[in-house]
């Protein structure tokens, strides 16, 4: 059975944040160094986990009753796409973009915009999405797909 997906709650915050520190954690290495991958994990705290759910569009994939993943959107930007490692390699992430795509589209966006980090590289780039810039200082890529 497929992820079930639904719009964020306030309530999800502390799990949502739990995700995404354990996402970047277990597995932005071995393409970063530990200590960088710990940074970015600790860049984002419960609080602002919560401002985000105030300001964006913030999407749970469910799985065996588990939230397994979520991302976010604020208009034409890819806010993030973050999987539970336990979760890992079973759709969350992708069924997540599609939902976001298609939003976009019906938003009468064109391109969706974002910045991977060196992990999700592969992910991105199979999925139409192309490098448009050079790599930043904090280790992001800039990326953008043409939606139809």
């Amino acid at each position: 059975m497929g992820a079930v997906h639904r719009l964020a709650k306030r309530t999800d915050a502390s799990d949502l944040h739990d995700i995404r520190r354990r996402s970047i954690l277990g597995l932005a290495p071995p393409t970063m160094p530990v200590a960088e991958a710990q940074a970015w994990a600790a860049k984002l705290t419960r609080a602002g986990m919560e401002q985000k759910l105030r300001e964006l569009d913030v999407w749970v994939a469910e799985l065996d009753g588990r939230a397994a993943g979520w991302g976010a959107i604020r208009g034409e930007w890819l806010e993030g796409l973050y999987t539970d490692p336990d979760f890992a390699g079973r759709g969350v992430g992708a069924g997540l973009l599609e939902i976001f795509e298609r939003l976009m589209c019906e938003r009468g966006i064109r391109a969706v915009r974002a910045e991977a980090s060196s992990n999700a590289m592969a992910f991105y780039l199979r999925r139409g999405y192309r490098a448009n810039g050079r790599q930043s200082p904090n280790g992001a890529w800039p990326i953008a797909k043409q939606l139809l």
